[in-house]
């Protein structure tokens, strides 16, 4: 068998978004899985809208959700090639030119719709005489190129789909080139899987009926014709794809403190019989893949869902997931995470338990009160309650005029974590201080 290659092609017209984000992820598992090799090919061929800004950004999140590839290539730098395999196969006839407008393309498609007709592309363009190309070069026409299809059956085995089945003569010949001599998706993409050596295509299905033209572009150009596994497309909980989802970005996402496995995993298992569950390894996430897992309705995808599945993975995170990105011990983050939201609450934690705090006194009969009765060291998870009751019977105060503040003076802090959890994190010391309105 020969090695696995898979590739991931985005174009750099804009920032990575949740659906190319789960692309990218279902290749890179399969080739770890396989043993094979994850290449990044950069589809830049729309000059007009491919920006730095956008292929920059989409490194940075490939590399922060941790996906490392073995080789890269960019379309822009391929002319010459794409080139010279269409002059090829304009030669032997199976690309050709068509002077047909928009507007007379849409008048044919609502004809054949009226008459019951699929609406495909009538062929006009093979008809053609000397005198009409010359016509239509005079009124500065310029052709854009078509690929034609042969006729008979195309069909493949899909790793999500099965089998796979289309008649040529049902399809239209797709447009490969565009009036102005820029290459659509199709063409470059078959001659660069082929070069390349991709032996395995993971995409969504909306490419289903262009994988049906391009295994007769990859047989016409003498490559060997992939694998292929058409992925079903996200949708939003209302059952189409919203404007928020198709632009939902891996760095919004990592800006509100969803992490980077949390993402894959979410992804990795949306859509499929197996349970959503934290994955804190690539590697054994890549390892639990099974295509025949995966439904072929469309999964639903929710933003809110992702965050309290990010607080899930967060509150059950190893600490040497996070060591060497948060400064605090193994101790302190095993005590505290159960009650982290995102990682970076843990910051919030360490300031109140580790830095001086100067306590803000709301009360300060109150606090010399609690002062006073503050047990003395051991404490437990029972200590804060017990403490508390007693400065309640003492004080004759409860609810907010109790309980706010104790908080002011312990954090300096209008909200934020538990008291209960973080009494014993202060510490004895620091706690008595701080209830007095003394720096600790």
């Amino acid at each position: 068998m020969s090695e696995i290659k898979v590739r991931f092609a985005p174009s750099p017209t804009g920032f990575m978004h949740i659906g190319n984000t789960r692309t990218a992820l279902f290749n890179w598992l399969l080739a770890k899985k396989l043993g094979g090799k994850f290449m990044l090919r950069i589809d830049d061929t729309d000059f007009a809208r491919s920006k730095k800004e956008y292929e920059d950004a989409m490194r940075e999140s490939l590399k922060w959700l941790g996906f490392d590839w073995c080789e890269e290539a960019r379309q822009s730098a391929r002319f010459e090639r794409y080139d010279a395999l269409r002059d090829k196969l304009i030669a032997e006839g199976r690309i050709y030119p068509c002077y047909d407008t928009p507007e007379e393309l849409q008048i044919k498609r609502k004809r054949a719709m009226a008459k019951g007709e699929a609406p495909i592309y009538d062929r006009q363009a093979l008809r053609y005489t000397p005198e009409d190309i010359a016509k239509f070069e005079a009124e500065g026409r310029k052709p854009h190129y078509r690929f034609k299809l042969n006729a008979g059956t195309i069909e493949w085995e899909d790793i999500v789909r099965g089998h796979c089945q289309y008649e040529a003569e049902k399809l239209s010949d797709p447009i490969i080139i565009r009036e102005d001599g820029s290459y659509l998706y199709h063409f470059p993409s078959c001659v660069d899987d082929s070069d390349f050596g991709i032996t395995h295509i993971v995409r969504g299905e909306d490419h289903v009926t262009n994988t049906a033209a391009q295994i007769q572009m990859f047989e016409a150009i003498g490559g060997k014709v992939p694998t292929f596994a058409h992925l079903p497309l996200l949708t939003g909980v209302e059952g189409k794809l919203s404007k928020r989802l198709g632009s939902l970005g891996v760095r919004e996402l990592k800006a509100e403190g969803v992490e980077a496995l949390a993402i894959c995993s979410f992804l990795a298992k949306l859509g499929t019989s197996d349970a959503i569950e934290p994955y804190y390894s690539l590697d054994e996430l890549a390892e639990s893949l099974d295509f025949a897992k995966l439904g072929r309705s469309q999964p639903k995808f929710d933003e809110e869902e992702l965050k309290h599945f990010n607080t899930k993975f967060v509150r059950s995170m190893p600490y040497n997931i996070v060591k060497g990105h948060v400064e605090v011990s193994e101790e302190f983050w095993n005590e505290v995470r159960p009650n982290l939201n995102v990682v970076d609450d843990i910051k919030m934690w360490a300031d109140i338990c580790h830095k001086e705090v100067t306590p803000v006194m709301e009360d300060k009969a109150l606090t010399d009160l609690a002062a006073a009765v503050l047990p003395a060291e051991p404490w437990n998870e029972n200590t804060f309650n017990e403490w508390l009751n007693v400065v309640k019977q003492q004080s004759g105060k409860k609810g907010k005029e109790l309980f706010h503040p104790i908080r002011k003076a312990l954090t300096a802090l209008d909200n934020g974590p538990e008291l209960k959890t973080l009494l014993p994190l202060i510490g004895y010391d620091k706690a008595l201080k701080r209830l007095k309105g003394q720096k600790a």
